[in-house]
């Protein structure tokens, strides 16, 4: 049996190497990164959560799957303000609220898919995921007479396979870095702080159309980002369609151009 020493060269050159390693796990964890999701990216897909943009633009986005109570004072407000925004519409709430999809449209705004039944998408089959996607498309064209070419999984729940069917479909699978928790209730106040506290360009904005203090809090948040300077869009006209990357946090990268 070979009994192999190290030289001193060799064993200073594999402790520096240590110490780079480990340097840069203390670096990575204090900017609050998953070291997994660090290493794993290039094999993992991810959403888009943000968009690396030099303008000050920013998407804002209303997921409506239960209730309608505060749907038309979202719109008015919107309407007064002359923004554009996304909805994220479940099958269900189409088919329940037929006339406030009418509504949406008619005012301009862009509709996006938010599933048929409202499932953790991550914990369905292939056949159901397609079939889930599929639905709701149809029924937004029937309003539209367009192809759906964005999808919000619920609860923010994905996998590799949503993200590929959705890609089949036609849709970029789309998420959020700014959320406003406005389903929590917990007052306007909390909603405006943390969602002008959050924002940057590129960002995309999460709220609900029937959360109880959303409408309360929005003409605000408006007002704040106008006076910062920032310019809010429908979320496909914030994303890049082509030429991108996505990095490990979600955030879309263009390719080719700077926003």
């Amino acid at each position: 049996m070979k009994v192999f020493f190290l030289s001193k060269k060799a064993m200073y050159i594999i402790s520096i190497i240590l110490v780079v390693i480990i340097l840069a796990v203390v670096f990575i964890s204090s900017k609050g990164e998953d070291l997994s999701s660090v290493f794993l990216a290039k094999n993992k897909l991810i959403p888009i959560y943000s968009v690396e943009t030099e303008e000050k633009v920013v998407a804002v986005s209303f997921d409506a799957a239960w209730g309608d109570e505060y749907t038309q004072e979202i719109l008015d407000i919107l309407e007064n303000e002359e923004i554009k925004t996304t909805f994220f519409l479940v099958s269900l709430w189409i088919d329940k609220y037929p006339d406030q999809v009418k509504a949406i449209v008619k005012a301009g705004h862009e509709i996006g898919n938010h599933s048929n039944s409202h499932p953790d998408m991550a914990k369905l089959d292939k056949d159901k995921i397609a079939e889930e996607l599929k639905l709701t498309n149809d029924k937004i064209f029937e309003f539209t007479n367009k192809d759906t070419v964005l999808f919000r999984p619920p609860f923010g729940s994905y996998s590799d396979d949503v993200i590929k069917i959705a890609q089949e479909q036609g849709c970029f699978t789309i998420q959020w870095d700014v959320d406003s928790l406005d389903w929590k209730n917990e007052g306007k106040e909390q909603i405006i702080n943390r969602v002008v506290s959050n924002i940057r360009p590129g960002s995309i904005v999460l709220f609900h159309n029937n959360a109880e203090y959303t409408t309360a809090a929005l003409p605000t948040i408006i007002k704040e980002l106008k006076d910062q300077g920032y310019e809010i869009v429908p979320i496909s006209e914030l994303i890049y369609k082509e030429n991108y990357t996505i990095d490990h946090t979600g955030r879309q990268l263009s390719n080719t151009t700077k926003k």
